[in-house]
């Protein structure tokens, strides 16, 4: 039969002291407060008085050594006080394997079969519950609940104290949860210090003095958490390890979905993460070889733990936030089987879980490569017949082309391309949406044949260009070189202007020919890419730098490789953009991006906006950070003579010529007419500057905040020295520029 107890710590308050606990133990008296008390005018009537401080997380502690009894006296400020201290109920827990708990939102039944588990798992005796919920229906459910799990005893405690965070909300709420999407759009309740998520950590110093001192061992858990038993038994491994711990690690678990009108259990938990890194830490611990050392959430603080192996335990999810939609705690497109947790529970429990919805990889012809291209465009046309001219020379067969407010030609040329043939156009259909120009263009992409029949496809701009280094710079050869590869990561190489100030239609391949580092991590722009995707529904949608809303069944079809043909981590499966120092790769292929090409044509850019961060203007920051002209790149010059002759094959047609001879003119006219207002004539003058010039020699130098703040934050005897290959040049915080 369990022994069942309800023990509470009060906490006690006189002025401007506040005690979190006050504590009698054999060692004297313990005194827990908040950093908000104040001891400097405190004086304790003992006369053999030996005054220790210890700062905690949030609170202190001050053990007084000599005190003896129920009550401590004091002054404080000439007004004597009366501290009721608690006597420690050690005994309770003598010698046993205790587990230790912390529940907020967990249900009766759920803490049940908690203290169950670990009867059976790990061989546990006792267990100590803090309910920082203060629920005191709690305890009977529990204890009704409890009555065959196993141990001798059971204690709920209770403190009257607020142990939470001051600035969070509810433990139970999304936000709390490290898990959660959309954090930046949650609309976050008020903070909730007596059930937030923990922040007193002294409390369980407290929980050790009160009653675990003389325990066996102890394993602190959530009620949440359940540890399986692997290569011995935890209380054992606490008491043979020399330091008298053993760290634990937690891997969060989540069920698909809860069935309408039944609460969550354990065994709705069949699911984790494939592409996280998250994990929880605990411990278990052997107090009699430990007593020099403090007790904290995660950790003992003393022993080294580091190079000691952690023992797995899970924690469900879905628990630890009740009520919640599972895809309020979890991407769900994150979720995969978990084989092992599958396993357990299933020999815990004969509840069915809910399962994913079943999804296979349909057939499709490894052979078949049909590629296509969806872009937006907004006053482009002098650059539209090369970047076609060039993709179609390279093996693209389908274009996908939105155009929006345009004023120099382009979606009349383009309108004239659709009628040979040649592109598909449409006007974009961000107007009336919430939506920005680039978005609302792939949703309305999706269902437009030229992106249903192909069998790749790829989101890109009229500034890129795919740069294929193997064979003959075709895609054929491209594919050939992947093998089975279903998902190509393009990295960026940041092309810039090569000093060329002056617009001239000549082909982009050839005028600019300078461009980044291959290793170059900053700005972080410099390694994003743009992803080649074999389009057999492992994606949902389109995206910008890559497909989007993966369909979790399908995730280990993924066969992601960067642009030297290595694979991708699953880590980026779900919502990377950018090539790190570990996944970034030009061997096999790269994506040219010439973001500002002549300093002439940047004024047209700058004055007709962008249309994906429509709010963001590209002044000299932008120009700054993308204009990259740190060494000569010319792999892509040798596709020069096909690209001419199929621009001449397509000029031939008097429509085609007379409608690119239209938008250069019309580019021209622009630049001009900017260049003769005040605002863009000194915008020119600067981009044209030796300053800027040599900026765009130095990118390697600068740390990642000043291209934050601009090229206004690098002072000029900087930019105007020569500098030794280790130089390095940074900025404390700045306010960010566009």
């Amino acid at each position: 039969m369990v022994n069942f107890l309800h023990q509470t710590i009060e906490g006690w308050s006189s002025d401007n002291l506040t005690l979190i606990a006050a504590l009698q133990s054999p060692q004297g008296a313990h005194l827990f407060h908040g950093l908000a008390s104040d001891f400097s005018d405190l004086e304790f009537g003992v006369s053999d008085e030996a005054l220790q401080t210890l700062n905690f997380s949030g609170a202190f502690e001050h053990i007084i050594s000599g005190a003896d009894g129920a009550v401590l006296t004091a002054n404080l400020g000439g007004q004597a006080i009366s501290i009721p201290l608690q006597p420690a109920q050690t005994d309770l827990f003598e010698d046993k394997n205790c587990l230790l708990g912390i529940r907020n939102h967990e249900t009766a039944q759920n803490v049940a079969d908690w203290l169950a588990f670990h009867a059976r798992h790990q061989g546990a005796q006792a267990a100590l519950i803090l309910d920082r919920a203060n629920d005191r229906g709690f305890y009977k459910r529990l204890k009704k609940a409890a009555q065959d799990c196993g141990l001798d005893t059971v204690v709920v405690l209770n403190m009257t104290a607020a142990l939470g965070q001051v600035d969070l909300p509810d433990e139970g709420h999304p936000f709390c949860c490290p898990t959660a999407p959309g954090k930046d759009r949650m609309e976050i309740p008020k903070p909730d210090p007596q059930r937030s998520p923990l922040g007193v950590q002294s409390v369980f110093e407290i929980m050790r003095i009160a009653f675990l001192n003389t325990a066996r061992s102890v394993l602190s858990l959530d009620v949440s958490d359940l540890l399986p038993e692997t290569s011995g038994r935890v209380f054992d491994l606490a008491q043979t390890s020399d330091i008298g711990v053993v760290p634990l690690h937690g891997e969060l678990v989540f069920p698909w979905r809860v069935r309408s009108g039944q609460e969550c259990t354990f065994a709705d938990h069949i699911y984790g993460q494939f592409d996280s890194g998250q994990r929880a830490r605990r411990w278990c611990v052997a107090p009699a070889k430990t007593r020099d050392c403090f007790w904290r959430y995660v950790r003992i603080a003393g022993p080294d733990t580091r190079d000691m192996p952690h023992l797995p335990f899970f924690r469900f999810m879905g628990l630890r936030h009740p009520g919640q939609t599972v895809s309020k705690i979890v991407p769900k497109s994150s979720l995969a089987p978990h084989p092992e947790v599958r396993s357990l529970m299933q020999s815990e429990s004969d509840h069915k879980p809910v399962e994913m919805p079943k999804k296979k990889l349909p057939k499709f012809d490894q052979g078949q490569n049909k590629t296509a291209i969806v872009t937006t465009m907004k006053n482009e046309g002098p650059f539209i017949l090369e970047w076609i001219a060039y993709h179609r020379v390279i093996g693209v067969e389908g274009f996908l082309v939105y155009t929006n407010d345009c004023n120099d030609g382009t979606d009349t040329f383009l309108e004239l391309l659709q009628d040979k043939g040649i592109v598909q156009h449409r006007d974009n259909p961000f107007k009336g949406t919430d939506l920005k120009p680039q978005h609302a263009a792939l949703q309305a992409a999706e269902s437009e044949d030229t992106i249903t029949q192909a069998d790749w496809v790829i989101c890109m701009d009229v500034d890129e260009y795919i740069n294929i280094k193997v064979g003959d710079g075709h895609l054929d050869d491209l594919y050939k070189a992947i093998g089975d590869a279903n998902m190509i990561s393009c990295t960026w190489r940041l092309f810039g202007n090569a000093d060329v100030h002056e617009f001239d239609d000549d082909p982009i391949i050839g005028q600019f020919d300078r461009c980044a580092e291959e290793f170059t991590r900053k700005p972080h722009q410099a390694w994003g890419f743009k992803t080649l995707f074999r389009n057999v529904g492992i994606f949902k949608k389109l995206g910008v730098h890559r497909p989007k809303g993966l369909n979790p069944q399908l995730w280990e079809q993924i066969n992601w490789v960067n642009g030297s043909g290595k694979a991708m981590p699953p880590t980026d499966y779900r919502n990377a953009w950018r090539s790190t120092a570990d996944t970034y790769g030009y061997d096999l292929v790269s994506l040219n991006h010439y973001a500002v090409r002549s300093a002439e044509s940047f004024l047209v850019k700058r004055d007709r906006g962008r249309v994906n961060h429509v709010d963001r203007d590209q002044g000299l920051a932008y120009w700054f950070r993308m204009n990259n002209n740190s060494v000569e790149e010319t792999t892509i010059q040798r596709m020069i003579p096909a690209v001419r002759a199929e621009m001449d094959r397509l000029l031939s047609d008097p429509d085609i010529a007379k409608a690119h001879a239209g938008c250069v003119d019309a580019h021209r006219q622009k630049i001009e007419e900017l260049k003769a207002t005040e605002r863009f004539s000194k915008f020119y003058d600067d981009l044209c500057s030796d300053r800027l010039q040599r900026m765009s020699r130095m990118h390697q130098y600068f740390g990642a905040k000043v291209f934050l703040g601009g090229p206004e934050v690098v002072p000029d005897e900087v930019v105007f020295q020569d500098h030794d290959d280790d130089f390095f040049f940074t900025v404390d915080d700045v306010e960010t520029t566009h």
